[in-house]
């Protein structure tokens, strides 16, 4: 039997297990848009199964989104402290981006990838080796990169 991957919103009203048994790969984002909705410098985000996601105590609140191309995007979050912890988009069917800052085990993530880079901030430095974009990543080259992490391949 397989353990699952546990997190959950800041003040613990809002929890999930997330199977498989390890860690999914995380990207970071640096745009305008992740900037703002973190209040931080960037945003770690783990693309993942829908299935794989299980509401274990309480239940999230969804708010829509529309992007400026139209496309309504779903954010999910906690109702008390209004934390976020993953989104649903129609441009990926199946798919959660979870925010990766939910994880219990969050400092164990590596970024495999840095996109939006040419919006990072000046102090930031990433490590050599990790792919990193000006803007979004080609469709192609990201499904490698996610593709070679799940593998457990280096990028």
């Amino acid at each position: 039997m397989s353990r699952s991957v546990t997190g959950g919103c800041r003040c613990g009203a809002v929890r999930y297990d997330l199977t498989p048994d390890r860690l999914p790969p995380v990207y970071c984002c640096h745009c305008r848009d992740c900037q703002t909705w973190s209040g931080s410098a960037f945003v770690e985000q783990a693309v993942v199964p829908a299935n794989a996601l299980s509401i274990t105590k309480g239940a999230p609140t969804e708010q829509a989104f529309t992007t400026p191309i139209g496309v309504i995007s779903r954010q999910f979050g906690c109702p008390a402290c209004f934390s976020r912890l993953y989104t649903a988009s129609p441009s990926r069917p199946g798919m959660l981006t979870l925010r990766a800052g939910t994880l219990d085990a969050s400092d164990a993530v590596m970024p495999i990838a840095h996109i939006w880079t040419k919006r990072m901030q000046r102090w930031i430095t990433l490590p050599d080796g990790v792919p990193a974009f000006a803007e979004n990543a080609p469709a192609d080259a990201f499904a490698a990169i996610l593709s070679r992490a799940v593998r457990g391949e280096a990028t």
